[in-house]
């Protein structure tokens, strides 16, 4: 018998409620404290953010749509060659024009609707943009679970991962009661108990480091900045968010499918792109990069069940309070990547199945022959690595790839592709 689901609006008792917050804290640690690492910036304060981002993210859209926003991969490029070439200040100033620029476009579409996403989003591209989503991300969760720092292929690694990715498969089909709502939790608890096991037995095992637990400060604050802006590095971070609003009609149609509801709809694509757009705006007040919703709190909801936004503004909360402990933060950054790569293995793997429903459920028919080319180049593009690539000025690219491509794509072969195809 499966666990029944946890509404949008259900709040569950303290006991489980704090729990399931964690696990969406450990899922989402690692992506965004990595953003901050790799751009310059400092992890507390993404963390501050993310989880400051996510509660206006969560007023914003009235507590209906249940979304983690943490650190966005899209703007590592931009914000290392902007803060290069003029100053991290201005970067957070692109970043706060950005944040208005959501916000623009949210506006549009509240005045315009979104009859007219029926039609350049038709059940065909949704999947497929859906299933790259998930997919797109499995590089990372193989990666982590099979090579180690210097990126050469392990066995103790694919060991580690494999025994996580075995908890957590236990955990979700076997256990019973509330701990069939918690297996990330369980199997990064489990996994992390294994590495240090392996670890006691040999020096050549050892995976975690507590190295900077001891030097990391037991008390830290984010302090406020303020940006500085310039048209270069406001044009860039622009055409960059071009390709993040459309990853962001990705991500709420996935949460949509996961939970079974309509977020075009109620509470209104407006009100997702202007909560994501005003976590921007906030973030870049204090230093931290723009935000996003997360896959991997999307999978733990799929995995789990637990669609609560008391569960996602519980996280919000956690992750919120551990930047200013950052001792805390340091202990969670101790989980082997590995570790990570197991329940990642189940996590972005989920998110693809959603997209595999969609087409299945929409009944697409993939005999006709329009439907076939559409889907097939959407995946090749997404998966595969697909870019478009050109300077906007020395040491400034935009970059279109991915996921945000795979959709533009997408989009223009529906609307270019004769409909007659479909009776050939």
């Amino acid at each position: 018998m499966s666990q029944k689901p946890i509404g949008v609006n259900e709040r569950p008792a303290l006991q489980r409620w704090i729990p399931l917050s964690f696990q969406h804290v450990f899922a989402m640690f690692g992506a965004t404290v990595l953003v901050p690492l790799l751009t310059g910036l400092h992890p507390s304060t993404a963390l501050f953010t993310a989880g400051m981002g996510t509660l206006i993210y969560i007023f914003v859209t009235k507590g209906k749509v249940p979304a983690f926003l943490g650190s966005s991969f899209a703007f590592i490029g931009p914000i290392i060659a902007v803060s290069a070439s003029f100053g991290v200040e201005y970067a957070m100033g692109a970043a706060f024009v950005t944040g208005l620029f959501y916000c623009l476009a949210a506006f549009i579409i509240s005045k315009a609707g979104i009859l007219w996403l029926d039609r350049i989003l038709p059940p065909v591209v949704v999947g497929s943009i859906i299933m790259v989503i998930g997919l797109n991300l499995a590089p990372v969760a193989m990666s982590q679970s099979m090579l180690d720092a210097a990126g050469s292929y392990s066995l103790s690694h694919v060991l580690v991962a494999g025994v996580t990715l075995a908890i957590a498969v236990t955990a979700a089909l076997v256990l019973k009661g509330f701990f069939t709502v918690i297996p990330i939790l369980i199997a990064i608890i489990g996994g992390y108990l294994f590495a240090l096991f392996l670890g006691s037995i040999s020096e050549s095992y050892q995976f975690i480091d507590f190295s900077g637990v001891r030097e990391a400060a037991w008390f830290g604050i984010t302090a406020p900045q303020v940006p500085k802006f310039s048209i270069i590095p406001v044009v860039t971070f622009l055409l960059v968010s071009l390709a993040t609003i459309a990853e962001h009609l990705g991500d709420i149609m996935v949460v949509g499918r996961v939970v079974g509801k309509d977020f075009y709809k109620e509470p209104g694509l407006h009100k997702t792109l202007a909560g994501d757009g005003l976590a921007t705006l906030f973030a870049s007040l204090f230093g931290g990069p723009p935000n996003t919703t997360y896959g991997e709190n999307i999978g733990v909801m799929a995995i789990s069940k637990v669609y609560s936004v008391w569960v996602i503004g519980g996280a919000a909360v956690i992750a919120a309070v551990l930047s200013f402990v950052p001792k805390i933060g340091a202990i969670i950054q101790t989980i082997p990547g590995p570790v990570m790569g197991g329940v990642s293995m189940m996590l972005f793997g989920i998110i693809a199945s959603a997209g595999i429903r969609t087409v299945v459920e929409s009944g697409v028919d993939y005999s006709c022959k329009r439907n076939l080319t559409i889907s097939s180049v959407i995946l090749v593009v997404g998966i595969g690595g697909g870019q478009l690539l050109f300077p906007i000025a020395e040491g400034l690219n935009f970059d279109l790839s991915g996921v945000a491509l795979a959709a533009l794509i997408g989009i223009v072969l529906n609307l270019v592709l004769p409909k007659s195809m479909d009776a050939s």
